[in-house]
């Protein structure tokens, strides 16, 4: 995982506390993700929205890392595309649930 990597150069200021935290969501929209994948299609939307949640506050949490110059361009760049990628493939399952759950159908 590319985070990993990066998480073992940050600078100790920030590594026991913004890239612990940033390990934390990492981990936990993996869990919301797996969590929404084995529920019934009906149930699923809270999970997907939660996992969408806690991308966003990740973004914003590796933009700090970026801001204070702890994480360099080229890793921010690589995380941010990463995770842009992830965003979109869970804003799309997301989409799909409520065209799916949607009273109108």
């Amino acid at each position: 995982m590319v985070w990993y990597e990066y998480y073992q150069t940050i600078p100790k200021t920030h590594k026991h506390s913004l890239g612990q935290r940033i390990d934390n969501y990492f981990i936990e929209i993996i869990e919301a993700v797996a969590t929404a994948s084995f529920l019934p299609r009906h149930d699923k939307l809270p999970y997907v929205n939660v996992a969408i949640r806690k991308l966003d506050v990740l973004r914003i949490l590796l933009m700090i890392l970026w801001e204070t110059k702890s994480l360099d361009s080229k890793k921010y760049i690589a995380l941010s595309t990463k995770i842009n990628e992830i965003g979109k493939m869970i804003g799309g399952w997301s989409g799909q649930l409520q065209k799916q759950n949607s009273p109108d159908k």
